[in-house]
């Protein structure tokens, strides 16, 4: 998207492969929930992720040790409008599905038009852009767009292509269990819906020798079990019915490997580092709710929470605070906002907190004695400000409504947490009760934006761009099954937004993310968790990976793609 790509035209394989590695056994993973649906790019019913990455293909591929390259998958060229205007890709002839049928030019639009008819909303973004379609000899496809955008060629050629014999007669937007046909490595084998599927590698896979695709793909199956909870998964690693486990307690981490296999050397534990940014993960104010409308009371419900004492007590020490969307990399913002930065945010200034233009807003600090007095204080003050008044030791509006909601958790493993925080906010005089539901019913309730708070992660790129807008667009308040799950709609936001779609050099690209970085941090929409500098994952001894990390080195494009097992 800026410059050259790293790697040269006449590369042979990706730099963190081995492209000797062995090929055969299998991989055995963990999963916390179910699924009822096999389609994943719908909507409605839960799906195994694990589905876009095995078994579907875009027209080109990513290096996951650069930030914005893509090179030849299903398309062997890819050429671009100086002015972005339009873009052309032209497809291998060697192409094929897994049942052999060769991928066309007709299955490349229907796959557009389809995912932008009636996939996620994500995917209408980009092709709502889309002013026709040129096809260019047999092989040659070409997009025009109504309004040249830098990173539209890029997002076009990540989606993923479908086969329109066999998804034309569906009814696609519903939840299906009948699998779609892919490109990719690997083929839907086997599944019990909420309980296991099963992924086997293609044979006649047509990609097996393309240069990016040398050295991956090396397990003959993937299998995902689903448990009921974090602790289920945790037991079946220990007893060796899953072969990996991404381990985030720390303690565990470093005292809990007594068990037999770990003492045997059946297990072993790797640090794996990489260059990403922290994202963000935290407790999420649903703005639309006029309980956190007030940016006030969402900076009080911040200061009542006490990550010192959480990071003493039940973390070890072993992590860092998140302090921004992109916190952790050169694309998270810091003191105050300056050239490009700030012309993009001052026009909107009012639409921030005073001086958010002149200081980083970081997150607050306590002893870390567990009482939490000095932020507590600020807090009561804040609600009081705000128009909430302590009455017999409950916090209410002018009617005498109490100040009470829920926190909605997906899995168990964050119900400690939830609780501590509850336990604290009653020091406000504040109700929140904790629920737990199924999986089903959270996904549900998150496409839907039906919670007053609840848990959410968003793992952020060095490459951010038009799926920005579907985290963080204002489009998003409205419409179900975006990522905009807090309800943002902040003019500074939405300016940082069309500062990042129209920037063209690198320069202009950085100070757009700095701005959006600083409007969400700012505007105080999510009670930030924390981060691991590295990923910790434990897993089977005969489980070997190569010596390169690249980038984006601890799940995918990393494991399971280029791992594979000792004969």
């Amino acid at each position: 998207m800026y410059g050259e790509p790293e790697l040269p035209s006449d590369f042979i394989h990706l730099p963190y492969v081995n492209p000797a590695a062995p090929k055969g056994g299998a991989i055995r993973f963990g999963e916390v929930g179910g699924f009822d649906n096999v389609n994943p790019f719908i909507v409605k019913g839960v799906a195994p992720w694990q589905l876009r990455f095995l078994t579907f293909e875009s027209l080109l591929g990513r290096n996951w040790d650069e930030a914005f390259s893509l090179y030849p998958l299903l398309a062997e060229q890819a050429a671009i409008a100086d002015d972005r205007s339009w873009v052309e890709f032209r497809l291998n002839p060697a192409a094929r599905f897994a049942d052999g049928a060769p991928v066309t030019v007709d299955d490349v639009v229907f796959s557009m038009e389809t995912l932008a008819a009636d996939g996620r909303p994500n995917f209408r973004n980009t092709w709502a852009n889309v002013e026709r379609v040129e096809r260019v000899g047999e092989l040659g496809v070409r997009f025009h767009f109504r309004t040249p955008e830098r990173e539209a060629p890029l997002i076009l050629a990540l989606h993923p292509i479908l086969q329109k014999a066999d998804a034309a007669p569906r009814a696609f937007r519903e939840t299906t269990l009948s699998p779609l046909v892919g490109s990719g490595p690997y083929v839907v084998d086997a599944f019990e819906p909420g309980r296991r599927i099963s992924f086997r590698r293609n044979p006649d896979y047509w990609a097996r020798d393309l240069p990016l695709m040398r050295g991956q793909a090396n397990f003959d199956a993937v299998v995902i079990e689903y448990f009921r909870d974090a602790n289920a998964v945790w037991e079946a690693f220990k007893a060796g019915a899953i072969d990996v486990y991404r381990d985030g307690d720390p303690a565990r981490w470093r005292r809990g490997y007594d068990f037999p296999r770990a003492l045997s050397g059946e297990v072993v534990q790797s640090e794996i580092e990489n260059g990403r940014p922290s994202g963000m993960k935290g407790f999420v104010f649903n703005t639309r709710r006029a309980l956190f409308a007030d940016i006030r009371v969402r900076e009080a419900l911040t200061l009542a929470f006490d990550f010192e004492w959480i990071q003493r007590t039940m973390l070890a020490g072993a992590y860092t605070r998140i302090s921004s969307y992109f916190g952790a990399s050169p694309l998270a913002y810091s003191g105050a906002a300056e050239g490009r930065e700030r012309e993009i945010l001052a026009p909107h200034a009012d639409a921030l907190p005073p001086g958010a233009l002149d200081a980083a807003v970081t997150q607050p600090r306590s002893d870390g004695d567990g009482r939490n007095r000095r932020n507590l204080t600020r807090a009561a003050a804040l609600l009081e400000e705000a128009g909430w008044r302590m009455v017999d030791g409950r916090l209410q509006d002018e009617a005498g409504r109490p100040f009470a909601f829920e926190i909605l958790l997906g899995r168990s493993a964050d119900e400690q947490v939830a609780g501590v925080y509850a336990e604290a906010l009653k020091k406000l005089g504040i109700a929140a009760s904790v629920r737990l539901v199924d999986s089903a019913q959270y996904q549900a309730r998150r496409t839907e934006y039906d919670f007053d708070m609840m848990v959410n992660a968003w793992a952020l790129s060095l490459s951010p761009g038009v799926e920005q807008r579907f985290y963080w667009g204002e489009s998003g308040v409205e419409t179900p099954g975006t990522r905009n799950y807090m309800g943002v709609a902040n003019p500074a936001v939405e300016a940082a937004l069309a500062a990042l779609m129209a920037a063209n050099d690198k320069e202009g690209f950085v100070a757009a993310v700095h701005a959006l970085d600083r409007a969400l941090t700012a505007g105080r929409y999510v009670i930030p968790f924390w981060y691991a500098p590295t990923s910790w994952i434990a897993h089977d001894a005969r489980l070997r990976r190569p010596a390169v990390t690249p980038l984006y080195g601890d799940w995918i494009g990393y494991l399971p793609d280029v791992w594979w097992r000792e004969p």
